[in-house]
């Protein structure tokens, strides 16, 4: 059976690689800049796409199609790589991570627990050098 890519015409394939290889750049470029402090807002899907100045449905169509994946889904990973990296090698409260990364300290416990299965103080206790 033929997949739906290998139906695609070459030069509409190779764009929607193009369009993914920004996409995860841009995503990568925006949570070191959340990371950092330099970005107070989260992107959501609408703002890469307009980043990529394309529409928001094409983009969500175009990661899925080249990945197999949503694009929240490289959003949320790359967020626990970078949660997970401070609990382990700052001494920032948890609360304190959380508002750098936008979120309310309540809700990032949750999206954590989601995600890892275990809460952000349960993980930093666990798995922290001493």
């Amino acid at each position: 059976m033929e997949t739906l890519a290998a139906k695609l015409p070459k030069k509409i394939f190779s764009r929607a690689h193009e369009i993914t290889a920004d996409y995860l750049k841009a995503v990568d470029k925006h949570l070191d800049d959340v990371a950092n402090g330099s970005v107070t807002e989260m992107f959501e899907i609408r703002d890469f796409a307009e980043l990529l100045h394309i529409h928001p449905t094409h983009l969500s169509n175009t990661i899925k199609l080249i990945t197999g994946k949503h694009p929240c889904y490289y959003i949320e990973s790359r967020l626990m790589d970078i949660v997970k990296d401070k609990l382990l090698n700052t001494n920032l409260s948890i609360a304190e991570i959380a508002r750098q990364l936008t979120y309310d300290p309540s809700n990032f416990t949750k999206f954590f627990k989601h995600f890892e299965g275990i809460t952000p103080n349960q993980y930093r206790q666990q798995y922290k050098k001493f």
